[in-house]
């Protein structure tokens, strides 16, 4: 039996990391689950599979998490320092599904404690991985990717054949918005930015599908999990999201991994890796889907991708600035403060800013990082006002 702890419990990536650990009883001991201040559901999760420990990050919401854990014999703490502790618990493996820079901490602490990192969170990687993977190698850690792509490529990648890779592809379905003008962009809304044509996924990750800046953090995340270069990761277009990446050899051959759209499946991957088990996903019918197509990447409607790459070819703090801006840009369009075709844009113009302000720079240590942060948050925050005292 394998021993787990889920940061981020009662989000999209836990839960259905959860759906998974419930169908299989027999295989997983859960240790603790950390949400942030949904106690009630969390409450309901612990005592559903055992968990022996729940903890909320909300210490405002510590009371309502006893007295619904009342009885149960789950053990209950609440605060960012308890959530570090839950983190550090001696286990088998660790989901990190903490979503933005905020997972960042409880997942090193995890990673310190010899943890093994089942990582859906992107920051971990975007804003600190060379420190984040320098420090797994260190501790002897293993980092298994859950997010869909970087599942694919893990699946696909011969890392005793790593010379001989040409190139590796990671497949973007496009968003709600892959056919529309770049004129009609405009107008958009976050309700209409919300619904994604394919996955089911958290109201961040879904907006950055519709910028298709997901794909840049992804590009940006498998420079640090496997060994490539910046030159040889691009991004392609498909719609139906049943190829998930494809990594291409010097040999001309080209391994892919597909199945059908639900992140029970890489999940599962992680899970049980080397070993597979069982999920209730729909299994893949190539017949009845008939075609599967693929189209590049218009940087004209979606410069996204191009903008995270350049920020990686930049090196040093770059791309943990990018990670800032972009969420207070989501954030600004979600509250209707910035259009949806300025976020890409606010993003950019805070990458110029640090450049003329000479703050781009090397990360020797998460000192570093967290004042990176902390200037792309600023900063963003600074230029959207001006945008939004123009407008």
């Amino acid at each position: 039996m394998k021993t787990l702890t889920i940061l981020g419990a009662t989000g999209s990536i836990g839960q259905s990391t959860l759906d998974i650990v419930k169908r299989h009883p027999d295989r997983f001991q859960v240790e603790a689950l950390v949400a942030n201040a949904n106690v009630e559901r969390l409450a309901r999760d612990a005592i559903e599979v055992g968990a022996r420990m729940a903890v909320t990050a909300d210490a405002r919401r510590l009371d309502d998490l006893k007295a619904a854990l009342a009885g149960s014999g789950v053990e209950v703490a609440a605060g960012e320092q308890a959530v570090l502790e839950a983190a550090a618990r001696p286990v088998d493996l660790v989901m990190a599904a903490i979503v933005g820079v905020a997972g960042l901490k409880p997942t090193l602490a995890a990673l310190e404690a010899g943890n093994a990192i089942a990582l859906a969170n992107k920051e971990c990687l975007v804003s600190a991985g060379e420190l984040f993977m320098r420090r797994a190698a260190e501790q002897g850690v293993p980092v298994i990717p859950v997010d869909s792509e970087h599942s694919a490529i893990f699946q696909c990648f011969e890392r005793e054949n790593a010379a001989q890779v040409e190139k590796v592809t990671l497949t973007a379905s496009g968003g709600p918005f892959r056919t529309r003008t770049l004129e009609s962009l405009h107008a958009v809304t976050p309700e209409e930015a919300l619904k994604h044509p394919n996955w089911d996924m958290g109201v961040k990750v879904t907006i950055d599908s519709a910028t298709l800046m997901n794909k840049g953090l992804e590009l940006i995340e498998a420079y640090h999990l496997y060994p490539v270069s910046a030159d040889q990761l691009e991004a392609i277009i498909h719609p139906q999201s049943i190829v998930h990446s494809l990594v291409s050899y010097v040999d001309g051959s080209t391994l892919a991994q597909l199945g059908v759209p639900d992140m029970r499946t890489p999940i599962a991957c992680a899970l049980a890796w080397p070993e597979r088990i069982t999920t209730p996903v729909a299994r893949l019918d190539l017949a009845a889907l008939g075609q599967l197509t693929f189209e590049p990447v218009d940087e004209a409607r979606f410069p996204a991708p191009g903008l995270a790459l350049a920020a990686l070819k930049r090196a040093g703090n770059a791309t943990t600035i990018l990670n800032a801006a972009n969420e207070v840009a989501v954030q600004a369009f979600l509250e209707g403060r910035l259009r949806f075709t300025g976020i890409v844009p606010l993003v950019a113009e805070t990458l110029e800013a640090a450049e003329r302000e000479a703050v781009l720079g090397h990360l020797g240590s998460l000192d570093d990082v967290w004042a990176a942060d902390a200037y792309g948050r600023r900063r963003a925050t600074e230029l959207a006002r001006a945008l939004q005292a123009e407008a």
